[in-house]
């Protein structure tokens, strides 16, 4: 509906540009909103405000010259079946039934595909989500990324972006040295209170997982690579390569039981490996970027906008950690990705600025805000109303398969992806246990296996969905509670299009919540398998459009759709 009738506002614009009512250069950006309270009609606009200084108008005036335009076109006589002019000058439009039931055709014909577009037009993008340090289990500020980034991911896909994953190991630098440590110590059998443990060293249980299997010689396999254990306790090398693959093939197989998959995996130690480090601070040198100062070497980030310049190698000659991320990003540039979007935790915010000096820094002709970033805040998981802080097995922290073994992962994913990114969240298990409408993810799933439910009673009764029939007979779904389910099927496309376009995942959620209230609302009020059959099928067909949306926005999710519960 939103696209018709934006499409006929344009042109009722066109036609007062030639009457010369409004300039012949004016472009206005037309907003149509739902209306919340269903008096004020479906849908209105507030163009005739925007653009009333523009025509040297009063608002109400211009908006009584657009009303009359649009009604003289026929399409939108079919469509709308009054308009009124409210308040200050916004336009409120009442949409004739057939404009709303013309909803469920275009779920069945679309199918799983309602609510995608090709707004990305198959341009590359890629999104760089979760990238752990390989030192332990994956904890549940991991989590909260890998569900958001993935949620970017598929939302991208559905919106026509070709979608790259990528997930950067940090297998370089001080904390894997510690891990490395922390593993010989365990086997060479000592405990972390032992006056010899590292000073920051790792504690949790699988450190001492990843010494057995080391004793052991163990061959492990990460990202299709295998690393067999030299049972040397002596070779820190050896045990550095064998833990960062064994906790790497544990990360993996996290992800995979909550179903996150990774096109690119990109080492950190490669850009070492390769000389991209060395030869970014070269060009960066080059280019007239850095000074030398007590002994450090400095990049001018203050001529990009950064409070403050920056050390880009210390007294001891290491790189500080956003020089090797210049380089990363910079060899994503060069793979040909003109749009990045990084999904981190908030503590990289510092690291935005410096990252992006850097490659401005370069003279790669990158653009400013080039890559873009979603960062998420942290998550409390809370039990009986008390903050959880540990797991057995990592010994801090609460671990991604804890929330996953406790609640499943439907629960999971969308509890952390539920609530804007840049909000704290706080992760109630007692909650996603909770088979109530108080869980959101049990709700929407008990919405669409209600409706499933409906199918198959029909079909047990004989009472099948003839769409035919009940195309006839759309104009019967005249109750309020089928008016709303029906505006909120015709939302999809425009949540899953404004989520894909801001980044938001939430949005979806949001929107899934007041389906599935508008979905139980019209099962408690209408009886669907009525004797009359016109009624019947109709509802019948709004039941299988709903079950489709439902099932389409989980998919987005990627959270299940159960047939039954």
């Amino acid at each position: 509906m939103k696209a018709f009738l934006t499409e006929q506002l344009q042109q009722a614009v066109a036609q007062l540009k030639h009457q010369a009512v409004l300039p012949a250069d004016f472009e206005p950006v037309i907003l149509l909103e739902n209306t919340r309270d269903k008096a004020h009609g479906d849908l209105a606009t507030n163009l005739a405000l925007v653009s009333a200084k523009k025509a040297g108008m009063n608002p109400r005036a211009l908006a009584e010259k657009l009303v009359s335009q649009l009604q003289a076109q026929p399409e939108v006589q079919q469509q709308v079946t009054q308009m009124e002019i409210a308040g200050p000058g916004f336009i409120n439009f009442f949409m004739s039934a057939g404009a709303l039931t013309a909803v469920i055709a275009q779920v069945r014909a679309a199918g799983s595909r309602y609510g995608h577009s090709q707004i990305g037009a198959g341009q590359a993008v890629q999104v760089e989500f979760v990238s752990a340090n390989p030192t332990g289990p994956l904890h549940v500020g991991h989590g909260r990324g890998a569900a958001v980034g993935d949620c970017l991911c598929r939302l991208l896909q559905a919106t026509g972006w070709s979608v790259t994953r990528e997930f950067y190991y940090n297998d370089a630098g001080a904390q894997i040295q510690n891990l490395a440590l922390s593993v010989q110590a365990r086997a060479q059998g000592l405990e972390p209170d032992h006056a010899a443990w590292p000073a920051d060293g790792y504690k949790g249980d699988y450190i001492k997982d990843v010494a057995a299997a080391y004793l052991q010689g163990e061959t492990v396999v990460a990202d299709d690579q295998a690393v067999t254990a030299a049972a040397d306790v002596d070779d820190l090398d050896a045990i550095r390569r064998f833990a960062v693959a064994w906790l790497r093939r544990e990360q993996d197989l996290d992800l995979k039981a909550f179903k996150v998959d990774f096109d690119v995996y990109f080492l950190e130690s490669s850009l070492y490996q390769e000389g991209q480090v060395e030869a970014v601070v070269q060009r960066l040198i080059e280019q007239g970027h850095t000074y030398e100062q007590d002994g450090a070497l400095w990049l001018r980030t203050t001529d990009f906008g950064d409070d403050k310049d920056r050390v880009m190698r210390k007294t001891d000659g290491g790189y500080t950690y956003f020089v090797p991320d210049v380089a990363y990003h910079l060899n994503k540039w060069k793979r040909g990705f003109q749009r990045v979007v990084n999904e981190q935790g908030a503590d990289h915010h510092s690291t935005i600025t410096r990252v992006r000096s850097g490659l401005q820094a370069l003279n790669e002709q990158i653009p400013q805000g080039w890559p873009e970033y979603v960062l998420h805040q942290m998550v409390t998981v809370m039990r009986s109303g008390e903050e959880v802080k540990i797991s057995k097995r990592a010994g801090s922290y609460v671990t991604l398969r804890d929330l996953i073994d406790e609640v499943g992962c439907d629960a999971t994913r969308y509890f952390l992806a539920a609530r804007a990114a840049s909000s704290q969240l706080t992760f109630d298990i007692d909650l996603a246990r909770t088979q109530s409408q108080d869980n959101p993810v049990y709700y929407i799933q008990y919405a669409h296996a209600r409706l499933c439910s409906v199918q198959r009673q029909a079909e047990e009764k004989g009472l099948a969905l003839d769409v035919q029939a009940a195309q006839q007979h759309l104009t019967r779904l005249t109750a309020e509670q089928e008016q709303t389910v029906l505006n909120l099927l015709t939302r999809f496309p425009e949540v899953v299009a404004v989520a894909a376009r801001e980044l938001e995942p939430h949005q979806v959620a949001q929107y899934l919540r007041d389906l599935a209230a508008g979905v139980h609302t019209w099962y408690n009020a209408c009886p669907f398998l009525v004797e009359e059959a016109p009624l019947r099928h109709a509802r019948l067909a709004l039941a299988d459009a709903a079950r489709q949306v439902l099932s389409n926005g989980l998919d987005l999710l990627g959270v299940s759709a159960p047939e039954s519960m």
